[in-house]
This record gives C-alpha cells, sequence and structure tokens, in this order.
C-alpha cells in the first residue's frame, strides 16, 4: 500500500476584516532611557508633556528609576517607572510622517456609525485616550461641525473638545507654537474636508 501525502500546507489565510490601526510609536529600545530632561512627549491619558529627568525613588524597600513628566497645563507631574515606559505608552512626540497622516484624517469624510451614542462615546473616549494622533485625529473629524449643520450635543461637544486639545497640542509641540495657532491649522485641515 502506498502512503498518500498529504498537500504541502500554504500560508495561513487572514480572514478579510477592518484593518486594525498602527499602534502609536513607542520609545526607542532602551526602555526609556533615551528620554531626557526638556523633551516633549505624550503619555496616552494625559496628552503632552515634558521630561524634568529621570530620578531614583525608593518604593517599597525597591531603588526604582522613574521618568519624571510635567503637564504644565493641568499642574500634575507624572512618575513612570523607567523600564514600564513603553508598557504604559509614553512615547516621543509622533514623527512628521504620522503627523502629516493625522493631518490628511481631518481632510476625510466624517464617518459616522449608526449605533447608539453611548457606544460611540465609548469609542471616541478609548480612541483618544490610546494617544494615536490618527484616531485622536478621526475623533476630531467625526464630531466637528460646520456651519449649517446641527449642533453637537453636550457631551458630544466635550469629546470633540478634549480630542481638539489633545490634538493641537502634539501639533504645537511638533511645530514649536503655541496651541491657538495649532488649533488653527487643525480647522484649516478640517475645512478642506
Amino acid at each position: 500500500m502506498a502512503e498518500e501525502q498529504a498537500p504541502a500546507p500554504s500560508e495561513p489565510s487572514v480572514p478579510a476584516g477592518p484593518s486594525r490601526p498602527l499602534p502609536p510609536p513607542k520609545p526607542l529600545g532602551n526602555k526609556g532611557s533615551d528620554f531626557k530632561a526638556g523633551d516633549h512627549v505624550v503619555y496616552p491619558t494625559h496628552g503632552v508633556g515634558q521630561v524634568q529627568g529621570i530620578e531614583t525613588m525608593q518604593a517599597a524597600g525597591l531603588e526604582l528609576k522613574v521618568i519624571v513628566v510635567t503637564f504644565e497645563e493641568n499642574r500634575m507631574t507624572l512618575r513612570v517607572p523607567l523600564g514600564k515606559a513603553a508598557t504604559a505608552g509614553l512615547r516621543m512626540l509622533a514623527n512628521k510622517d504620522m503627523m502629516g497622516e493625522a493631518l490628511e484624517t481631518l481632510k476625510g469624510r466624517a464617518r459616522i456609525k449608526r449605533t447608539m451614542w453611548s457606544r460611540r462615546a465609548q469609542e471616541y473616549e478609548q480612541k483618544i485616550n490610546s494617544g494615536d494622533p490618527v484616531q485622536i485625529a478621526e475623533v476630531v473629524r467625526d464630531l466637528h461641525r460646520n456651519a449649517g449643520q446641527p449642533d453637537q450635543s453636550f457631551s458630544e461637544r466635550q469629546i470633540y473638545e478634549l480630542a481638539m486639545d489633545r490634538l493641537a497640542a502634539e501639533v504645537a509641540a511638533l511645530d514649536r507654537t503655541d496651541k491657538a495657532a495649532a488649533m488653527t491649522k487643525l480647522l484649516e485641515h478640517l475645512k478642506q474636508g
């Protein structure tokens, strides 16, 4: 009896579906030790801050190196353990290519799902807290209202303003301008859409 040979396995097929957005840029490979005092960084849930330096502190009898980040607007100081910087999402500012992609996203057509507002609001907040400028730009684009369009609800306005603020802060840090100039730049891109 001759044995039948099974056909060679082909590459596994990936089901077609919506492509997942790329994760936001992470710190460089050396566990966050590339952050230096004066660097502007992004922490996903708080936005753009400035590194004050790296300190050693005592915690539970252990020495722990932390990156000290201040958020001037919120008058807040955050200490992120050096080894946890990447998993916490602390990253350098987006590069010009990624910010260019975010600005192009603003020019696109709003894509509003036909689901309940509470579910969409939750998705928008997740996108804002991801820290990814492209995802934040999607929220701004979807919730922006031009003249002649119906007004936003209170909660829509709050989410829109939070997303716009986060995106403007990163654009301002990249362009070395203030937040007002960055907001103007973002609104110009929105009008082109």
